[in-house]
């Protein structure tokens, strides 16, 4: 998205390093571009966890983009942020979210053309354009998002388990449209924590509060 300040910091690098370090041999064997999805809530650290991997991989001359989720929402955000005060159903994957378009943006890439078009929300305008995205040396797909466990097309999929609660400094530095001083809001944040409490289990990686990386198959058998 257009407008979004990203910071990395060292706990995402190095949650990034050690992921990377155990699926680079997988990303190298590929014929084809590899993909790989960030979800968890709001504020959790997704862009900043999917923007460290594209960072670790450039160290290794991979290239990788990152998909936003943020840019297949249906509405720029003001708008959205209004359908949602209007509509209590206005809210969660594949309501306000075009998934099936992320969906065939990945499939596009992994099915080898060189070129797609995707929306691009311009945060501050408040507005969402088409935006063309050249591949022809891309060799990773980083999709993050609150909802992007729910994606087909994912080779690796990572879940960070920090919840609306533990993110609240995250927020509040971050602070998008005041959000962290709106009840209506947290309402929201709330609601999406049990939409998605269970995308934990959709994951090869787990990402905890302390960002330390835990294989998914680890917690299942705990």
């Amino acid at each position: 998205m257009k407008g979004d300040i990203v910071i990395v910091q060292v706990q995402h690098e190095k949650a990034a390093a050690e992921i990377i370090a155990q699926i680079i041999k997988k990303i190298k064997g590929f014929d084809r571009i590899y993909t790989i999805s960030v979800g968890g809530e709001s504020g959790c650290g997704k862009s900043e966890i999917a923007l460290a991997i594209s960072n670790e991989l450039k160290k290794l001359s991979i290239n990788a983009i990152i998909f936003g989720q943020d840019d297949y929402f249906y509405l720029p955000p003001k708008l959205n942020s209004k359908r949602r005060h209007e509509d209590p159903d206005w809210l969660g994957p594949h309501v306000e979210v075009n998934l099936d378009l992320l969906e065939k943006n990945l499939a596009q890439a992994i099915q080898g053309q060189s070129v797609i078009t995707k929306p691009l929300i311009d945060y501050n305008e408040n507005t969402t354009e088409l935006q063309t995205v050249d591949l022809k040396d891309v060799k990773v797909i980083i999709a993050e998002g609150t909802y992007t466990s729910l994606l087909r097309n994912i080779d690796t999929k990572i879940f960070i388990t920090r919840d609306w609660l533990a993110t609240w400094e995250d927020r509040k530095k971050r602070n998008r449209g005041n959000e962290i001083n709106d009840p209506f809001t947290e309402k929201i944040l709330s609601t999406e924590h049990k939409i998605i409490a269970g995308h934990r289990y959709l994951a090869d990686f787990l990402v905890n509060d302390d960002y330390q990386v835990v294989p998914a198959a680890t917690e299942k058998l705990v």
